[in-house]
């Protein structure tokens, strides 16, 4: 019994991999973080959990980028750029078309 409860866990701890669960916002993501009240934080990420077209993901994006560069530049903070695009990442991660 205890090596069929070992064989399971292990299985579980390997069956998916890390990247495989939602993604998340957070400061080292997401530009503009340290702008953002924690309830913006949360709308943003679940607007982007939220679509399944990369076309509707780029515009927002670049919407949210827009508002918090404006953001930015009055608190005359310089916002640091995304190496890669959310869009981009969650499309090869398969979950916008």
């Amino acid at each position: 019994m205890i090596r069929v409860l070992f064989l399971l866990m292990l299985f579980a701890t390997h069956a998916a991999p890390a990247n495989a669960g939602p993604w998340r916002a957070a400061e080292g993501n997401v530009v503009g973080w340290q702008l953002m009240t924690p309830d913006e934080r949360i709308e943003h990420q679940r607007r982007l959990r939220g679509f399944d077209d990369y076309g509707e993901c780029v515009a927002y994006v670049a919407a949210h980028h827009a508002k918090l560069a404006a953001r930015a530049e009055r608190a005359g903070v310089v916002l640091a750029t995304r190496r890669q695009s959310v869009c981009d990442q969650l499309r090869a991660e398969g979950r916008l078309k």
